[in-house]
């Protein structure tokens, strides 16, 4: 953690990052797998992110085909974590919160394949 946030700012952040991906896991799981299949991630999946959806259906679009409103639902945790956040803490750039889970996911990243010797 690079920046000086309080770690409630960081948990908040992990938290709606992990459901926006987690939603996004979905949409991309059910291209291969039917929401009823029998196999265990697609379950957990469906289990996690069922609760988000019926909360989010009052505002979802009756015209966005099922299979793809968790991606709905998940674009409004990308656009609390990019925007919101950052406004609400009086950051002036939107760049200044954006995304510490990603940063954190892409240093280790990187500090892995810069330890391998090719």
């Amino acid at each position: 953690m690079s920046a000086n946030f309080h770690p409630l700012i960081y948990f908040i952040d992990y938290l709606f990052g992990m459901i926006m991906w987690t939603l996004i896991g979905r949409v991309a799981m059910n291209i291969f797998q039917k929401e009823d299949s029998e196999f265990f991630f697609m379950k957990i999946f469906v289990k996690y992110t069922d609760p988000l959806i019926k909360i989010f259906k009052p505002i979802t679009p009756s015209f966005i085909i099922g299979p793809l409103v968790p991606l709905y639902v998940a674009w409004f945790f990308y656009m609390i974590r990019f925007y919101f956040m950052p406004w609400v803490l009086g950051y002036s750039v939107m760049g200044m919160l954006s995304f510490p889970l990603e940063s954190e996911i892409s240093k280790q990243i990187y500090q892995l394949f810069n330890s391998i010797k090719f």
